[in-house]
């Protein structure tokens, strides 16, 4: 039986990816700081849903606090690292650019230390679309992204290059992951289909950032996480997209697709777009095809009604999550 130490185990793709992993039969050690960046009700929830697993062990550690970090390697022996811990969300890393760079980066590079310490050979790295900011689509991994937009984005890939110095001089085995626009059950309450989907159905205003035309590679979660285990595997260094691979959805669409699972209509709050927000995104996933044998298998529309479906299942708890205003 495999063991790995995966970060992030409460989080949104942590725990679909923990709870993939569990299934196939590996020994999960889950850490998680369950800070309040949102509502700790979702994390508990998730938490909870991995706890009935045996081979499910969870530690309430933040991988910037690198002596308990080294408890966990001295007590286990990780086959595989894979790090889904960060602070996400690209306008709050406008308000608090620290915290980014003390996780994202500081504790990534923790892992590192660690696993050359303890011969760990191989690292997963989520990392994220927003770093293809002004290139031309469908976004390839082999763009030059280094003008990042953003604090969240800046973090992020500072991490991917430190994953690399490890690589080449320790030989451990790299496997970025560049996830686009992520969503399904129990997702980010700070992301769009969360809110929309909330403010849908109690009848509040939508907030939407410029006129709904702006898209994105909308990927359902399931799919991210077959992705992310399947990049365990011995690549040497490899950056890979795992995106929904089609022609980006707009927000319009997302709004009215909703609108027909709820049988209700949105109310739109216009907001000017966002100066450090993408207008569109779309992953090249020929790299995830030909590496890994990925390709997402949910399309929007099934995932929107998995996603609505699972709202109105929680309705009654998820009526006190706050879902913020920016």
């Amino acid at each position: 039986m495999k063991t790995v130490l995966l970060t992030g185990a409460a989080g949104f793709i942590g725990w679909k990816t923990a709870e993939f992993l569990l299934k196939e039969g590996y020994k999960v050690i889950g850490v998680d700081n369950l800070n309040n960046y949102y509502d700790v009700r979702l994390k508990e929830h998730r938490k909870k849903d991995l706890e009935k697993y045996e081979n499910f062990k969870f530690y309430p550690v933040d991988i910037e606090n690198l002596q308990a970090l080294e408890i966990l390697f001295n007590d286990y022996k990780f086959d595989v690292v894979i790090n889904l811990a960060a602070r996400a969300g690209v306008r709050y890393s406008m308000i608090n650019p620290y915290v980014y760079m003390t996780t994202n980066a500081n504790g990534t590079l923790n892992l590192l230390e660690l696993m050359k310490k303890y011969s760990v050979k191989k690292f997963v790295l989520a990392s994220t679309s927003s770093l293809y900011a002004g290139q031309p689509m469908p976004f390839k991994e082999d763009l030059p992204v280094n003008t990042p937009i953003s604090p969240y984005a800046a973090s992020k890939k500072a991490a991917e290059v430190m994953a690399y110095t490890y690589h080449y001089l320790y030989g451990i085995d790299v496997s970025v992951v560049r996830y686009f626009t992520v969503y399904g059950p129990a997702g980010r309450p700070d992301m769009s289909i969360f809110r929309f989907i909330k403010w849908i159905d109690e009848g509040k205003p939508i907030i939407l950032y410029g006129d709904g035309s702006q898209s994105r590679d909308f990927t359902y979660v399931d799919d991210i996480a077959r992705g992310t285990i399947l990049a365990t595997k011995e690549l040497g260094y490899e950056i890979i997209n795992l995106g929904g691979g089609k022609n980006p959805i707009s927000l319009k669409r997302v709004i009215e697709t909703i609108e027909a699972h709820l049988g209700k209509k949105a109310v739109i709050d216009y907001r000017p777009f966002h100066k450090a927000d993408l207008k569109e995104t779309w992953a090249d996933i020929t790299k995830a095809k030909n590496l890994l044998g990925w390709e997402p298998n949910v399309s929007f529309e099934e995932g929107i009604k998995k996603t609505v479906d699972w709202y109105l299942e929680n309705r009654d708890w998820l009526k006190d999550v706050e879902v913020g205003n920016e």
